[in-house]
């Protein structure tokens, strides 16, 4: 799918066809989509075809015909039983005439830009616009690591009390998600600090702030990766070890109640023996007397046992 937008007295429109000095966003593309653009903008079908590839790692590349920046997005694929967090990659291709953004699916950064979120965003100022999408592309990372801490919390919260797999289930893909990220992020931090070496992206000096926030918000969100990482380390060693523990309380309360009712089984197994001078044998009440006797031993062996909390 192909969609164009220009900047038209400061106000960002959807344009019907290509125009010089355009945004170009292209998502889910057919192979005649890619040859058309490549022939429109001059731009080779490779560098539109790279960022398609979900194994494509964060890089810049530049030559003569344009400059490729390649970056790894997170993506929410959070359902109600699971939070799940991915990456994809996200190509921004420019040169004197157009800004080229290409993805595989439809992503909340790119439309943040679309529906009007991002502020001073004009096509035209191809840098500045590279900047806006790495920043707010940080931000997403910041953001959806809230939401893994949240998460982690409400597990911790859980443990205690669980005996399941399931919440073992969700700390491995929260774990997942956060290797994803932080490989990611430190791919970006790499093509960050190769924006500066790159003479096809001007750094102007309206955009020198822009610039220096989206180190700082890369940098925190690696920072933030790492600690929530060890977090999280910290959080599935206490689980199997609560887990353990928990499983040891049950067959000690098992162990107990069988040890209680065993005490009837083997009173009843002396007691139906068919010899002489079985204990009131000939009293009338002697069943009752018996199940009397056998109450009060485990009524005095229950109450041992609490006391030594063993059950």
């Amino acid at each position: 799918m192909i969609r164009y937008y220009k900047t038209i007295n400061l106000k960002l429109e959807k344009l019907n066809s290509y125009e010089k000095g355009c945004w170009v966003n292209l998502v889910e593309p057919t192979r005649q989509e890619i040859g058309m653009l490549s022939n429109l903008l001059n731009i080779p079908e490779e560098a539109i075809e790279a960022p398609l590839d979900e194994e494509e790692m964060s890089r810049i590349d530049a030559d003569e015909d344009c400059t490729m920046v390649l970056i790894d997005i997170p993506i929410d694929e959070s359902s109600s039983d699971s939070t799940n967090f991915t990456t994809i990659p996200l190509g921004i291709i420019f040169n004197d005439d157009v800004i080229l953004t290409v993805c595989k699916y439809q992503t909340k950064i790119m439309n943040d830009f679309i529906v009007g979120h991002i502020k001073d965003f004009f096509t035209f100022k191809k840098s500045r616009f590279l900047f806006q999408i790495l920043y707010k592309n940080a931000q997403y990372y910041l953001l959806y690591l809230r939401k893994i801490n949240k998460t982690m919390i409400y597990i911790e919260s859980e443990i205690y009390k669980s005996m399941k797999n399931k919440e073992l289930l969700q700390l491995l893909e929260l774990e997942k998600s956060i290797i994803y990220f932080s490989t990611s992020l430190q791919s970006i931090g790499a093509v960050l600090d190769k924006m500066k070496k790159t003479e096809t992206i001007v750094l102007y000096d309206e955009d020198v702030d822009l610039y220096d926030d989206l180190i700082i918000e890369n940098k925190q969100a690696i920072d933030m990766c790492k600690i929530y990482g060890d977090i999280l380390s910290r959080i599935m060693d206490a689980f199997s070890a609560i887990i353990s523990n928990n499983q040891n309380n049950v067959m000690q309360f098992l162990t107990v109640i069988t040890l209680i009712m065993s005490i009837p089984t083997i009173i009843s197994g002396f007691i139906g023996m068919n010899v002489p001078g079985i204990p009131f044998e000939k009293n009338p009440n002697g069943f009752w007397l018996i199940m009397l006797v056998t109450g009060i031993i485990c009524v005095v062996l229950t109450v041992f046992l609490s006391r030594n909390k063993l059950l």
